[in-house]
């Protein structure tokens, strides 16, 4: 039987979702400013504020809701505005499970794997801030499922580690330059298999009220995914580099985005590797293996970006 499901936002997340549920047969409502999102017969799109409309309305008769929608990546901005959102969305939820897209940042810097017992009490700058979040959905009397990603990729990511500057420059032959290591394992989480988590874990009411791990591929290097980016397009291995550490601290002093990424900079200094294996089992899913993600990456941008990958 057909069930309302509705999505907050329609960036590389919340669109995958969507085309998920729409295909899986649900009636599926998105919610942006702009009224975007994907075209489909099952996925009716609606223009909403979430930071100012009655969301009520919007949100009644769902069987569940994925809230995708975020802002600017900022720290002054989250602070600013993330929680209130959050809270907006839930109060009108009204007891239907939300869940909820995670990154690790909570966790803060951990030697090891990242696992779901790990503690979750970060306090620095946005870290903070997600940390502040989790507790937030906690004390809520909306139930919640949280479900927390390493650095992501796939087809519609763009902005993000292994998106457009990396694919771009592979198509163009031009040098990479990666952050941080370049031959250090960090974990890589395919959005799809993002979204395929959601979506379980929203249907099981057991997972309510936790944090799981999306799905994700035995960690790599940032250049073995260059390389399988590289041998997915069919074009050579470009040169890669990196920018050292000192020079992101340097020039991380100066507000905007290389302060931002600052934040971040132990993820690409140190292994990074999150450990997903209790969640699989939990939601009965596996990860795609990282070479047929990035082949589908490579397809999407075929297919959608032309003009980045010219005649290739």
């Amino acid at each position: 039987m057909s069930e309302l499901h509705v999505v907050t936002g329609a960036g590389p997340v919340g669109w995958s979702v969507a085309e998920q549920l729409a295909a899986l047969g649900h009636s599926v409502r998105v919610l942006t400013r702009s009224g975007s999102g994907p075209e489909h017969p099952m996925i009716e799109r609606r223009s909403v504020d979430i930071e100012s409309d009655d969301l009520g309305p919007h949100l009644a008769g769902a069987t569940a809701v994925y809230h995708c929608a975020h802002v600017a990546y900022d720290n002054t901005v989250w602070r600013d505005k993330l929680e209130a959102m959050e809270k907006r969305v839930l109060d009108a939820a009204a007891g239907t499970i939300v869940a909820f897209p995670e990154s690790l940042y909570a966790y803060g810097r951990i030697d090891g794997p990242i696992r779901e017992d790990a503690p979750r009490t970060a306090t620095f700058r946005k870290l903070g801030v997600r940390t502040q979040l989790l507790a937030a959905r906690d004390r809520h009397a909306t139930p919640t499922v949280s479900v927390a990603a390493s650095d992501f990729y796939g087809p519609r990511v763009l902005t993000s580690h292994m998106g457009d500057r990396v694919i771009a420059n592979i198509f163009s032959g031009k040098t990479i330059r990666l952050i941080g290591a370049a031959d250090l394992p960090h974990s890589f989480t395919y959005v799809p298999d993002f979204a395929a988590a959601m979506i379980a874990a929203a249907a099981n009411p057991s997972t309510w009220n936790t944090v799981l791990h999306a799905p994700t591929a035995p960690a790599v290097s940032q250049r073995k995914m260059v390389e399988m980016y590289a041998a997915a397009a069919r074009m050579p291995m470009p040169k890669v580099g990196f920018v050292p550490p000192w020079i992101m601290r340097a020039l991380g002093v100066i507000p905007g985005p290389m302060k931002e990424l600052g934040d971040t900079l132990y993820q690409f200094r140190y292994p990074y590797i999150l450990d997903s294996s209790r969640s699989e089992r939990v939601l009965g899913l596996v990860p795609t293996p990282l070479a047929d993600g990035t082949a589908a990456t490579i397809d999407w941008w075929k297919a959608a970006v032309p003009a980045v990958v010219g005649g290739h």
